[in-house]
């Protein structure tokens, strides 16, 4: 919090996965022993491309982040690196907004956000997560009703602005054998931009 107070800022990025057969979205609950947010329900994987690796760092195609969260997607989910290519994520655009954790962590990003459409494995790191499920638009939106779940903050701002509207998005432009493709998302949002949340 002291960085954050100085108003600098990090990398970060989010990513969707999706069942292409229906749709369901890949959620996590993070650790208890996680610094920030443990315990809370989030999308399939946030984390930060990180500045020792090269590809990371690359902006062009938002590719740095794509690198990164194949690899995280990895660590954290036990995800084969293969089942998630680097050339299937489709960046959307990017956020900024900035959450205290507690009085000592919190996160001040610049969030890029990626969806992909895949069948994957997964065998949970139990340190970084507690728990996993696919869920639909519907039972998502039924777990944020419920105030026995809580969830990040980024999620529930990227939740409340665009995440639905884009999963309805996936439905209207189903392939021909009737599966979601993230690529059909293209263009759907301006990446150029930094979109400032609070």
């Amino acid at each position: 919090m002291e960085n954050i107070n100085k108003g600098l800022l990090h990398r970060a990025f989010s990513v969707f996965l999706f069942s292409p057969s229906d749709g369901r979205l890949l959620l996590q609950q993070r650790a208890s022993e996680k610094i920030t947010f443990p315990d809370l329900w989030t999308n399939t994987c946030c984390s930060h491309p990180l500045d020792d690796f090269e590809d990371e760092k690359i902006t062009e195609n938002a590719l740095g982040a794509k690198n990164a969260a194949n690899r995280k997607l990895e660590h954290e989910l036990g995800i084969p690196r293969e089942q998630t290519p680097v050339d299937e994520f489709q960046y959307l655009t990017r956020i900024h907004y900035l959450a205290p954790s507690d009085g000592m962590w919190g996160e001040h990003e610049v969030d890029y956000i990626l969806f992909i459409t895949r069948d994957v494995d997964v065998t949970p790191n139990p340190n970084e997560i507690r728990d996993y499920k696919y869920v639909s638009k519907e039972e998502l939106q039924a777990m944020f009703n419920d105030p026995a779940n809580s969830f990040t903050p980024w999620f529930k701002l990227i939740a409340r602005d665009f995440l639905f509207g884009w999963w309805d998005e996936l439905f209207k432009r189903r392939s021909a054998d009737g599966k979601v493709v993230a690529k059909t998302l293209d263009g759907i949002a301006d990446g150029s931009k930094v979109i400032k949340m609070v």
